[in-house]
């Protein structure tokens, strides 16, 4: 890991930027395979979305078994009489063997299995010759990219651009735990054109639980724009971090990022993994917390979070990469707060800039009513 000081001009890195060849289909797995695994270990930016990768982790196997997975066609069976005796529930996973005792259970539960046209009880006992119908929920893949009525906070809007202020506990792009209520399907009710555009036209997101400003291309001809952007690195995004501990001056960590040897939904600095620069200044003194202002030279997942922890900062209210500390916060302290860019339609340069949302504003005016504990001037 190379620390060094002074902070310098912010991009992404063209390794992880998204191809502009992108397209929003994709193959629709068979109805038995497999689900999926969604590992958005290489997308573009400080912007990997925890829960795609992370949701479900303190859910049992049985209960997660019950409520994941591909969605299956209706079945409609007659017991044979050899399950005359046994359970319900267990007569039924007999019969049905490609579904789990588990995941049966929570759709009798839920009232999507009949027998001789009535709800069925799990608990009663089998006869054999009972007419048994089947019905699993939909899969929820089916409205990943549907248009949904999401308040959005448009800070610019033109024929090619949008600009976004993406709140707290806002999903950027549908996946794994989040197949829904995410910035894409408020995208798509906002401006249905942009189904005809690679993934509603996002070039890059942001955490779940980060907050700030994106970027959405509303053509084809942007998208293709602001991607070179990114692989240029002239695309700018500066964030405003909150971080543990007293950061003695500005500085930059370089050091590579990868997934974490053990705990695979978080990422790490690993030897092995790909190279990473974040700079970063001090902007503002707590005594036990630093307000920062980190640029991006490259874009790996979790970016700043990893490297600000790698170096014994982890951000306040972070709980991936931080322990819990004495300042209180529901979410990690991160917000993207300024966006540059060139207009793809009339070459000029445009800035943006959000300010911090309503809980960052109000956890640092908390900090700063405690008394002054010494500011950026003087130390760096």
């Amino acid at each position: 890991m190379i620390i060094a000081d002074g902070p310098r001009l912010a991009a992404v890195d063209p390794d992880d930027a998204p191809s502009p060849t992108l397209t929003m289909s994709r193959p629709r797995p068979s109805r038995f395979a497999a689900a999926p695994r969604h590992d958005h270990a290489g997308s573009a930016g400080e912007d990997l979305d925890a829960d795609d990768v992370d949701a479900g982790t303190a859910s049992s196997a049985a209960a997660a078994d019950a409520t994941t997975g591909p969605a299956a066609a209706a079945r409609t069976l007659t017991l044979p009489a050899a399950a005359a005796g046994l359970r319900f529930d267990a007569a039924l996973a007999q019969a049905l063997p490609e579904f789990s005792r588990a995941r049966l259970r929570a759709w009798i539960d839920a009232g999507r299995v009949t027998v001789d046209g009535v709800a069925a009880d799990p608990t009663r006992k089998a006869r054999g010759g009972e007419a048994v119908a089947v019905l699993p929920p939909p899969d929820p893949r089916d409205s990943a990219h549907a248009a949904q009525p999401i308040a959005l906070a448009i800070v610019y809007e033109d024929d090619a651009l949008i600009v976004v202020d993406k709140p707290a506990g806002l999903v950027v792009h549908p996946g794994s735990g989040n197949w829904d209520g995410t910035l894409l399907n408020a995208l798509l009710h906002h401006a249905p054109a942009l189904a005809g555009v690679p993934r509603a036209g996002i070039v890059h997101r942001l955490d779940k639980e980060t907050s700030g400003l994106l970027v959405v291309a509303r053509t084809l001809a942007a998208q293709t724009s602001l991607v070179r952007q990114l692989q240029a690195r002239s695309m700018g995004r500066e964030y405003v971090a909150l971080a543990r501990g007293d950061v003695a001056r500005g500085g930059t960590v370089d050091a590579p990022i990868g997934r974490h040897p053990t705990r695979r939904t978080t990422m790490a600095v690993v030897p092995a993994g790909k190279p990473a620069r974040t700079h970063y200044e001090v902007v503002e003194r707590f005594g036990d917390a630093t307000l920062l202002r980190c640029r991006l030279e490259t874009g790996r997942t979790h970016q700043i979070r990893v490297h600000l922890a790698s170096i014994g900062h982890p951000l306040v209210g972070d709980p991936a990469y931080g322990r819990r500390g004495a300042i209180a916060f529901a979410r990690q302290a991160l917000h993207a707060a300024k966006l540059s860019l060139v207009h793809p339609v009339t070459g000029a340069a445009r800035s943006w800039t959000s300010p911090l949302p309503t809980d960052f504003a109000a956890l640092l005016a908390s900090l700063r009513a405690r008394g002054p504990a010494g500011d950026a001037a003087g130390r760096g």
